[in-house]
């Protein structure tokens, strides 16, 4: 969709429909990952149509010396740990915001390891000159625990193809740990043996065997149609393709619906969401799944239920500074979204805020801010600027929603 904007009508029944959820994106992501190391017998079914994996199935395949991730954020991580592996010398770049995101951590640990990364421009961040590893250093790196996990993830995917194989120790509190045990558990599912004791992580040199996955459908996707459940007056939907026993951390929007208005019921083929009572205010920290954060926060903010958040460190580097754009978008239906302290963060909102005519909501250039406020259209009549966006991770997003019955023009 490449209109600037689009509006969506008001409408606060749902039809009851089958939603065939986009495939996980972070998935997706990994097992290229993985099968481009495990060989060409490796055999993936049902991989994500969104652009971050579209533009990761390229690169892969690319034998350019400059690679473009554009801006996704995934993909830069996992390719420099990926590159590091090849002794050609490629540059890695992207947008200009994706070159305003920081990878030191995760350069400052691979050249600990023996790799040769430069920084073409701003030390600390993309773009990089990466030449491989040569010669091995170290086996052993100390790592905080409250960084992206996908800076460890790379690490993780690597770590077979290492001569000495790695063991990272994680420093502090964990965050992103569902993450961190996903990328684990489909490295073991293409024959990759690991030790994941206490804050330690072992790996050995060995070899990836060719195996056939199926992707799961996304979670992260699933968490706006909670969201369309929780804020209709009358709703009923099926999510296609999700497991109740997922790696998805984001799986965990199920028990937080729990809290807030919808029942999950998981049958053959998917999950079917009800409406259910909600509370008044919940406490809940997001340390293992910040990117549900948006989509809970426009709920609370519809439904005038305050919400007590931690957990949020990394939303302020993603593809925008996403607690301050979602404090700027929930103030235009009342919403307070303050930073209470340096790990807190509060909403709270105006009972008595009259809602605009002409309600306009921006996107930011980033596809969560886009999907987590769409739903507000079971309450008004809004605008989405820039609607393209979703096209990062859920490009079928706008259709379901029309299938589902909110009218786009």
């Amino acid at each position: 969709m490449d209109k600037k904007s689009i509006k969506l009508s008001h409408n606060s029944t749902l039809n009851k429909v089958n939603i065939p959820l986009a495939s996980s994106k972070s998935e997706s992501n990994r097992v290229l990952i993985i099968k481009q190391l495990a060989g060409e017998k490796a055999i993936l079914h049902n991989l994500s149509s969104a652009r971050d994996t579209q533009i990761m199935k390229g690169l892969l395949s690319s034998s350019d010396y400059e690679l473009n991730v554009l801006d996704a954020g995934t993909v830069m991580r996992f390719m420099t740990a990926f590159l590091t592996l090849s002794k050609e010398e490629r540059i890695l770049t992207g947008t200009d915001r994706m070159c305003k995101r920081p990878i030191g951590i995760l350069v400052d640990a691979l050249n600990e390891i023996g790799s040769g990364i430069e920084y073409v421009g701003e030390t600390g961040y993309p773009p990089l000159k990466i030449k491989g590893t040569s010669v091995q250093k170290t086996s052993e790196l100390k790592i905080p625990g409250n960084i992206s996990s996908q800076y460890i993830s790379a690490l993780l995917m690597i770590a077979p193809e290492l001569p000495k194989g790695l063991e990272i120790e994680l420093s502090g509190e964990i965050y992103s740990l569902p993450y961190i045990k996903m990328t684990l558990s489909l490295m073991s599912k293409f024959g990759i043996d690991y030790k994941f004791e206490g804050n330690k992580i072992s790996i050995s040199n060995q070899k990836y065997s060719p195996a056939e996955y199926t992707v799961e459908s996304d979670w992260s996707g699933a968490s706006y149609w909670y969201s369309m459940v929780a804020l209709a007056e009358n709703a009923e939907i099926k999510l296609l393709g999700l497991r109740k026993n997922s790696y998805q951390g984001d799986s965990a929007i199920a028990e937080i619906m729990t809290h807030l208005g919808v029942n999950s019921e998981f049958v053959e083929g998917g999950v079917i969401l009800t409406k259910t009572d909600h509370q008044k205010s919940l406490k809940y920290d997001f340390r293992n799944c910040p990117d549900l954060a948006q989509t809970i926060i426009a709920i609370g903010a519809a439904k005038k239920i305050e919400l007590e958040m931690t957990g949020l460190e990394s939303l302020k580097i993603k593809e925008t500074d996403r607690t301050r754009a979602m404090s700027t978008e929930v103030a235009k239906i009342g919403g307070n979204l303050l930073e209470k302290d340096s790990k807190t963060w509060k909403l709270t909102v105006d009972r008595h805020f009259l809602i605009p005519d002409n309600l306009s909501f921006d996107t930011y250039e980033d596809h969560r801010m886009a999907m987590a406020l769409a739903p507000l259209a079971t309450k008004f009549d809004i605008i989405i600027n820039d609607p393209k966006v979703v096209r990062k991770s859920y490009p079928e997003f706008w259709d379901h929603l029309g299938t589902a019955g909110i009218s786009i023009s």
